[in-house]
């Protein structure tokens, strides 16, 4: 899949649901995709942000399992933010491990350093996450990782550099209180530092996501 730089939110409209691509604006009723804007299409309780993209995005249209397993593959793709080589490597990693493949393979891209950026609450989005880890602004273990993605392990420690500490962007996380942090992971804001507390299992990723669609998707 080639690097999507188009309306984010069109992407959201395509897959059908809200893939929280845009950071904060995606939780607002700034959100194009569940706004409560009152333009409601003719004879229908959609909303036209609702619809996927494009003339012939309100038809409707009878898709096939096939079809299904594809979307959910695209969908997780989307949000996770990698590529299709990459996502299949995911994959193959997860069906050589002990347990269910698709919980597996989630717990794989939650454990992408981008992705931990963005759930201790550092980035507002993933794609931001993946942005300040390009950038070298973190450490995992004392040691330099500019690699989104980087599989982390229980008990690294994820750090922001000490000399990028005192940037205006890391004086703000300082002052933010901590949210619905998932409970496999910890975040110090005054000390901008945080811990893998544990692998993350199914229940601890709240994505809506089908993975047993895509299992079947990469196993024919």
């Amino acid at each position: 899949m080639a690097t999507y730089r188009e309306a984010k939110c069109k992407l959201c409209r395509r897959e059908g649901a809200a893939l929280y691509l845009k950071g904060e604006r995606c939780y607002s009723s700034k959100c194009p995709f569940v706004q409560a804007t009152g333009d409601k299409l003719p004879g229908s309780h959609k909303r036209r942000s609702s619809f996927a993209p494009g003339q012939h995005g309100q038809g409707r249209k009878k898709v096939s399992e096939y079809g299904l397993q594809l979307r959910e593959k695209q969908k997780t793709k989307r949000i996770y933010g990698v590529q299709e080589g990459q996502f299949r490597q995911y994959y193959e990693t997860a069906d050589r491990m002990k347990g269910i493949t698709g919980e597996n393979m989630l717990s794989l891209l939650e454990r992408r350093l981008d992705n931990v950026i963005y759930r201790m609450g550092i980035g507002a989005s993933r794609a931001q996450a993946r942005q300040l880890v390009n950038h070298a602004h973190f450490s995992v273990n004392g040691r330099t990782v500019n690699i989104p993605s980087y599989i982390v392990k229980a008990g690294d420690v994820i750090a922001v550099k000490e000399n990028r500490k005192n940037t205006k962007y890391f004086e703000q996380i300082k002052t933010m209180k901590v949210g619905n942090m998932p409970k496999w992971l910890e975040f110090d804001p005054e000390k901008l530092e945080g811990k893998i507390l544990a692998l993350p299992v199914r229940e601890d990723i709240d994505s809506q996501i089908a993975e047993h669609m895509i299992v079947e998707l990469y196993s024919k």
